[in-house]
C-alpha cells in the first residue's frame, strides 16, 4: 500500500484492478466493512443495483418501500451499532425523498453515507427527466457532499465519505454519481482516507483547560452533569460513570443521551427537558456549577435562554467548537473527544459525595412520583395509560431491550418511563422531531443486533406515515416487535390545544383504519388491547412470538403528558399539573 496526496488530501492506496463505475461503488462500499445497506432502485442507480445483484453474499441489500424509510432504517442500524449507515436512491424524487431522514441524522450526530444516482452528466442542467440538483438541495443539512461525474472519482469520494461521516462529530455525507460514471470504466484501487488538512475531526486536548474545569468542580457545593450522546458517541460510558462516582455528582440526560447511565444508578436523577423530570429541571436553576458533557443545550432542554442557570459556573466538554457559547455562555470550555476529556478530568477531581445536594433531587423526585408518577403507572381510572404500558414492556424484558420511539406524546412517556441495562438502547428523533421516523429505524437497529429484542413503540399518527415499511419487515422477515399506542389524536398537538389554545382541537382527531386488518394483510401477527387485564399477558406473546409482532394498545383519548415546562418559560417554572 502506498501513500498519495491529492489537493492536501491524504489517501492510502492499494493496487489496481479494472471494473465499471458501478461495480467500483459496490466495492468500496465492501472495502469500508459494509454488509448492509437500505435503498430503492430506479432509473439513475440501475447500474450499480446491477453490481449489487452479484455480490449478495457479501453485502445484503434491503429493500424499503420508501426512500425516507431507506434513511430512517439506516439511522437505526447506525445509532444501535456506532457503525456507518448506508443507504442508496436513484435521482431526482428518490433522492429529495432521502432529504427528511438526512437532516434528521444531520441534527442528531448520526453517520450516514448516503448515495444516489444521477442524469448522465451531458444533461446536467437542462432539466432532464428525474434531474434534480441534489448536492444543492441537501448541502445545509449534511456534513460534506460530493457529485461524481468520472468513474475514476468514486473509490477516494467514497473512502472520504465513510471518514467524514464517522469521525469527529459524525454526521451524514451524500455521494451523487452520475450515470455515465456509473458505466465508464476505471482502474480500481482501495483507498482508506486518512485525513484532509483543512478538517480537523477533534481538537488537541488542552490540559490547562481541564484543570480549570476540575478547580471549578473541587470547590463545588451543588455541582451538577448534564450529559447528552456525546458520551455514547465517543464510547465513554464507563469514563463517563467513573467520573460521576468519584466526584459524587448528581446527573441528568438529554434523550439523546438516555442510556449511556443505567437507568437505576444511583447519581442518575433522570431526563432533562420539556417533559422531562422535575428535579433535574428545576434544580438546574440552583446549582452553581453545571457541567455538560457532550450535549447541545438545545431549546427543549433549557427553556428561556434569558433565565438558564445564570447562578451558576458552566464547564462544558464538546467535540464540535460551534456548539461552545452557541446558547449558554461557558466559563470553561474543554474542547475534545468526551472519553478523553472525561478520563483527564477524572485524574484531578477530588472524590466527594454531596449527599445534601442529592437528597434534594430525592425530595422533589417523591413530588413528581405523588403528582404525576404513581397515576401514570398504576392508574385508578378505567382507561389504560401509555405509563402503564411502558411498565409492563420494563418488566417483561427486564430492561435488555432496545427501545425505538417515533414523536409525539408516546416518545416522552417512552423517553421518561423506560428502563436500561445497556447503552444505546433507546434510539429517537431528536433534533427535527421526525414523526414516521420509528417504524423504518427499528428494522435498521434490528438488523444491527439481530439478538437484542427490538421494541418500536410508535402513536396512531406517526405509524401511519411509514407504515407502507410493514411491507419490508414482511419481506425481509425481520422480528421487530411493534407497539402503537393509540389514541387517535396527534397527542402532542391535541395537548398543546388543550393547554394553550382553549381545547379548540383543529385538525388533530384522527379516523384511523382498522390496523389489525392492515397489518394482517402483511402477514404479521397482530394483537389488539382494550382492557387492563389483558396487557401483560399481551406484552408476554409479543416478546415471546420469534417472528415479528403488532401490538395495539386502545389508551385513554386525552390525556396529557406531564411534567411541562411551557414554552418560553424558565425551567424553574416547570409544571406538574
Amino acid at each position: 500500500m502506498k501513500t498519495v496526496e491529492l489537493q492536501n488530501e491524504v489517501f492510502a492506496q492499494k493496487p489496481t484492478q479494472t471494473m465499471s463505475g458501478a461495480q467500483a461503488v459496490v466495492q468500496a462500499l465492501i472495502d469500508e466493512g459494509t454488509d448492509l445497506l437500505f435503498g430503492y432502485p430506479g432509473g439513475a442507480i440501475m447500474p450499480v443495483y446491477d453490481a449489487l445483484y452479484d455480490v449478495e453474499d457479501r453485502l445484503n441489500h434491503v429493500l424499503t418501500r420508501h426512500e425516507q424509510g431507506a434513511t430512517h432504517a439506516a439511522q437505526g442500524y447506525a445509532r444501535a451499532t456506532g457503525k456507518v449507515g448506508v443507504c442508496i436512491a436513484t435521482s431526482g424524487p428518490g433522492a429529495t425523498n432521502l432529504i427528511t431522514g438526512i437532516a434528521d441524522a444531520q441534527i442528531d450526530s448520526t453517520p450516514l453515507v448516503c448515495i444516489t444516482g444521477q442524469v448522465h452528466s451531458h444533461l446536467l442542467g437542462t432539466d432532464a427527466f428525474q434531474e434534480t440538483d441534489v448536492v444543492g438541495i441537501s448541502m445545509p443539512v449534511t456534513k460534506w457532499n460530493f457529485q461524481v461525474t468520472k468513474a475514476e472519482e468514486i473509490p477516494m469520494a467514497i473512502a472520504k465519505a465513510f471518514y467524514i461521516a464517522r469521525s469527529g462529530r459524525p454526521g451524514p455525507v451524500l455521494v451523487d454519481i452520475t450515470k455515465d460514471a456509473q458505466f465508464e470504466q476505471l482502474e480500481y484501487s482501495q483507498y482508506s482516507f486518512k485525513g484532509l488538512r483543512s478538517y480537523q475531526p477533534k481538537s488537541k486536548l488542552n490540559m490547562q483547560k481541564v484543570a480549570e474545569a476540575a478547580e471549578l468542580i473541587n470547590a463545588a457545593k451543588k455541582p451538577f452533569v448534564l450529559f447528552g450522546q456525546g458520551v455514547l458517541l465517543s464510547q465513554a460510558e464507563e469514563a463517563f460513570k467513573a467520573f460521576i462516582e468519584k466526584a459524587g455528582i448528581p446527573s441528568a440526560w438529554t434523550i439523546m443521551g438516555a442510556s449511556a447511565l443505567d437507568s437505576d444508578h444511583y447519581l442518575n436523577v433522570g431526563m432533562l427537558g420539556m417533559h422531562g423530570n422535575y428535579a433535574p429541571n428545576k434544580l438546574t436553576n440552583e446549582c452553581d456549577v453545571l457541567i455538560a458533557v457532550g450535549m447541545r443545550f438545545d431549546d427543549r432542554v433549557t427553556g428561556d435562554l434569558s433565565r438558564y442557570a445564570k447562578q451558576a459556573k458552566v464547564v462544558h466538554l464538546e467535540i464540535d467548537p460551534a456548539e461552545i457559547d452557541k446558547n449558554v455562555k461557558t466559563d470553561v470550555a474543554v474542547l475534545g473527544d468526551a472519553k478523553e476529556a472525561l478520563l483527564a478530568l477524572t485524574g484531578l477531581v477530588d472524590e466527594n459525595k454531596h449527599e445534601s445536594w442529592l437528597a434534594e433531587f430525592r425530595k422533589l423526585e417523591q413530588e413528581e412520583f405523588a403528582m404525576v408518577v404513581k397515576d401514570e403507572l398504576t392508574p385508578s381510572s378505567k382507561e389504560l395509560t401509555m405509563g402503564e404500558v411502558m411498565r409492563t414492556i420494563n418488566q417483561c424484558t427486564d430492561g435488555q431491550a432496545i427501545v425505538v420511539t417515533d414523536v409525539g406524546q408516546h416518545q416522552m412517556i417512552a423517553c421518561r418511563y423506560a428502563k436500561f441495562k445497556q447503552s444505546k438502547s433507546l434510539i429517537t428523533s431528536g433534533g427535527l422531531g421526525t414523526m414516521g421516523f420509528c417504524l423504518p429505524a427499528a428494522i435498521g437497529a434490528k438488523m444491527g443486533h439481530p439478538n437484542r429484542e427490538v421494541v418500536a413503540v410508535i402513536g396512531d399518527g406517526g405509524f401511519q406515515m411509514t407504515i407502507q415499511e410493514l411491507g419490508t419487515i414482511f419481506q425481509s422477515k425481520t422480528p421487530v416487535k411493534i407497539v402503537v399506542l393509540n389514541n387517535e389524536f396527534l397527542g402532542m398537538v391535541r395537548q398543546w390545544q388543550d393547554l394553550f389554545f382553549d381545547k379548540r382541537y383543529a385538525s388533530t382527531t384522527m379516523v384511523n383504519p382498522d390496523f389489525q386488518t392492515i397489518v394482517k394483510g402483511y402477514h404479521i401477527q397482530t394483537r389488539e388491547v382494550r382492557e387492563r387485564s389483558e396487557l401483560e399477558s399481551a406484552v408476554k406473546e409479543m416478546l415471546n412470538s420469534t417472528e415479528s409482532f403488532f401490538l395495539e394498545v386502545k389508551v385513554g383519548r386525552e390525556k396529557n403528558v406531564f411534567p411541562m415546562v411551557p414554552t418560553g418559560a424558565s425551567v424553574s417554572e416547570i409544571r406538574l399539573k
